[in-house]
């Protein structure tokens, strides 16, 4: 049984990290654990580097807090300009005691409402709560579900980066 800890209580955040798991090891046994992680970054990241250093600040507090255990993992969502369109994604960054794997979702442009929120202050979860009459929309379908109908939700957009940071781990003889 392997013991995996993600730096974040969100329920949305460690479905995605069990699903890629489970998805990538089949027949393997996990636990899971979600501790409250800071990110050490801006409450909305606003840049690709900048979620990926949350992300990896995310999965080192996780060790830290929790030392005992096979992996331990960091997501960080932020958004980036790109033009005058704002454009969202997530990073993913997976630790072992010796190996550090690193995915990233897709990337999807925000309807211009929820982009001028966001350029006021607000996070995304926040700004699509106001935008679509919604409440706590992070920890369930997020942007990316209100905005596919859930043919895409937030969970399934985190589990494709979960599975491409586990390539590391997959392929350990090619990732010394």
């Amino acid at each position: 049984m392997k013991r995996i800890v993600v730096g974040s209580e969100n329920p949305v955040k460690i479905a995605a990290v069990r699903n890629g798991f489970s998805r990538m090891f089949a027949g393997e046994v996990f636990v899971m654990l979600g501790v409250a992680a800071p990110s050490r970054v801006s409450h909305q990241p606003d840049s690709d580097g900048e979620a990926l250093q949350g992300a990896l600040n995310r999965a080192s507090y996780a060790m830290q807090a929790v030392s005992e255990a096979n992996f331990w993992v960091g997501i960080e969502g932020g958004v980036e300009e790109r033009g005058r369109e704002l454009s969202a994604f997530a990073w993913i960054v997976i630790r072992s005691k010796d190996a550090i794997g690193k995915g990233r979702t897709g990337t999807f442009f925000l309807p211009q409402a929820v982009a001028d929120l966001i350029r006021q202050g607000k996070e995304l979860g926040e700004a699509d709560d106001i935008i679509f009459g919604r409440s706590n929309s992070k920890q369930e379908n997020g942007a990316i579900g209100i905005l596919t109908g859930d043919v895409i939700d937030r969970t399934q957009l985190y589990e494709h980066a979960v599975i491409l940071a586990l390539v590391t781990f997959k392929n350990r003889d090619l990732y010394p």
